[in-house]
């Protein structure tokens, strides 16, 4: 919430800030099918520790870059594009770890509860990032410094080695092609290759996966565009970083309350049909947004986004789960994260640039018809995707 608060405070424009938040999501990308291999091949622990460790050190050089004056905007992006690496390689090496500990019938439990942690995360976050932000704008960035410090440390506390009995090791000398140099790269080049497209192959052959890849990318970019359409709003209306944490906070309570009853509705309801709810549920909601303009209009319909998402996120992710074999789970749920962070990279870029000569309300406007059009496509497809799929 902060870094398009600090970026516009320095004078620059929404269509800038919209490209920095893009460009920063486009190069986690990158890394996170690398990352993911070898975390299925058991080095998870360790790809999440050393992430942590980049990432701590990228916010703390951008809380002494604001600490000391004007910060650059190359400095900005630098380490907005380093902590952004470091952290698509942590959530690379993090996925599998559900599968890894949870009995299949336990996994719509887990997942709820990883999302009601991240939820709980929201309503103390966004608030004190704009207390922070109003005593001073360099304490946001300590803070940031901080949690990334103590996730690195809680990280190497950890007793488990997250190794799956499948994994494999990480390749030593001795496995490597024996024969000529140039056959050998060659054989080596084309495993490599096949090891990243192992989890792509996955998702395009199965149904679930590929009802996943598009749920999950229109959503999550319609919601980012219309995250930063309210911050460019409020920002314009004359409201500062205080009542856009507050908005925040109120949506991060309301997923709190969704992620809890979660688990009990999605046990109560057939999947498809608590998708096909959710996914209409959502229109009438971006619509509301195209004609909000204060915060408590703003922070009454996030509010009401955040306590109907944890279902469909539920049912979604833990079929995900289920469907995946344990040795590629970190290669398929990078490839539906790098679809879906695709969808957030642009989704700050257009909708900055859309609101700086139409207004906010025209890429508001737009993600309604967005999202109604992923409703119908859902209601058609889910009855028959959401079957009884499990790993193999």
């Amino acid at each position: 919430m902060v870094l398009p608060l600090l970026l516009l405070g320095l004078g620059h424009s929404p269509a800038v800030v919209g490209l920095i938040a893009g460009v920063s999501t486009a190069a986690g990308l990158v890394m996170g099918p690398l990352a993911a291999v070898p975390a299925d091949r058991g080095a998870r622990k360790t790809v999440m520790f050393w992430s942590a460790v980049v990432s701590a050190l990228a916010m703390a050089s951008v809380a002494l870059a604001v600490a000391d004056g004007r910060p650059s905007l190359p400095h900005l992006l630098g380490a907005v594009l380093v902590e952004r690496f470091s952290t698509a390689c942590y959530e690379a090496a993090s996925r599998g770890t559900v599968a890894l500990i949870a009995a299949p019938e336990d996994v719509p439990r887990m997942v709820a509860g990883l999302e009601a942690g991240g939820q709980g995360a929201l309503v103390l976050g966004p608030a004190l990032g704009g207390a922070l932000f109003q005593v001073s704008r360099f304490l946001p960035f300590v803070a940031d410094a901080v949690s990334y410090t103590v996730a690195a440390v809680c990280v190497r506390a950890m007793r488990a080695d997250l190794v799956a009995p499948g994994d494999h090791a990480p390749d030593r000398p001795g496995d490597r092609p024996a024969g000529p140099a140039g056959p050998a790269r060659a054989a080596a080049y084309r495993a490599a290759v096949a090891a990243l497209a192992a989890g792509y192959t996955l998702v395009r052959d199965s149904a679930l996966l590929r009802l996943v890849l598009v749920w999950t990318t229109t959503v999550g970019g319609v919601l980012t565009a219309l995250y930063y359409g309210a911050v460019f709003t409020l920002q314009e209306g004359g409201h500062g970083a205080a009542p856009m944490g507050l908005v925040l906070a109120a949506s991060g309570a309301a997923g709190l309350v969704g992620s809890l009853t979660a688990p009990r509705l999605a046990r109560r309801l057939r999947p498809g049909r608590a998708l096909v709810a959710v996914s209409w549920l959502m229109v009438p909601l971006a619509a509301g947004l195209a004609a909000a303009s204060g915060p408590w209009a703003y922070g009454a319909l996030f509010a009401a986004f955040c306590l109907i998402m944890p279902l469909a996120t539920v049912v979604l992710q833990s079929r995900a789960i289920q469907a995946t074999p344990q040795h590629l789970q970190a290669r398929a749920g990078a490839v539906l994260a790098t679809a879906a962070g695709g969808a957030a990279a642009l989704a700050p870029a257009l909708a900055g640039l859309l609101a700086a000569p139409a207004g906010a309300a025209v890429p508001t406007g737009a993600c309604a018809v967005l999202l109604a059009a992923l409703a119908l496509w859902t209601t058609a497809r889910a009855g028959r995707s959401l079957g009884p799929e499990r790993a193999a």
